[in-house]
């Protein structure tokens, strides 16, 4: 059809990575999200299809789909997982203590995003919408919010967030978050 940008989940491009990548030789540009982008794969499609741009992309629901983006640079000779990068414009990054303090670089906190594509709250959620959007005291204007992702991060040494972990028990599969609590309940 002559796609030349395409955007995949992260579990979904790794299947195609190993099973189909030559699939992708006439895009351009890829991004990937939902969870950690694999350095495996991003090798793989850099050797199978030259002229393939990489990106992945982060971003909860709660900040319309990206906050972060990073252009995986070629050739990868990074890590296991693709650094999720910086922010994407009108958007702000903060990774803090459990007191709402920056942390130095390379030191492990939480990451709260806050800006433009910041959504309100949950819809007849109060309670939640006031544990996880919270008042940005870094904001450049008064009474601006940030969201508390739960998601442990650290700025690398070239400036980029590196994801960590997260500071619940939620997980990821294939893109969709699971509460184990909330499993727990049910059964």
């Amino acid at each position: 059809q002559g796609v030349t940008a395409l955007w995949l989940t992260s579990s979904l491009l790794n299947v195609v990575a190993e099973h189909a990548a030559r699939a992708l030789s006439g895009v351009r540009q890829v991004w990937s999200g939902g969870e950690a982008v694999s350095g495996a794969t991003v090798r793989r499609l850099h050797e199978v299809c030259p002229g393939l741009t990489v990106v992945d992309g982060y971003g909860p629901t709660e900040t319309t789909t990206f906050a972060t983006h990073h252009r995986v640079p070629r050739p990868y000779g990074g890590g296991v997982t693709v650094p999720i990068g910086r922010p994407m414009a009108n958007t702000r990054v903060y990774v803090l203590d459990g007191r709402l303090r920056p942390v130095a670089p390379q030191v492990t906190g939480e990451l709260y995003i806050a800006g433009s594509g910041l959504a309100r709250g949950y819809l007849h959620r109060p309670g939640m919408t006031a544990e996880r959007f919270v008042a940005d005291p870094f904001a450049p204007v008064p009474g601006a919010r940030m969201y508390r992702t739960g998601d442990l991060v650290r700025v690398n040494a070239e400036g980029d967030l590196e994801y960590v972990g997260r500071v619940d028990q939620q997980v990821k599969v294939r893109g969709f978050r699971i509460e184990p609590g909330e499993i727990e309940h049910v059964l």
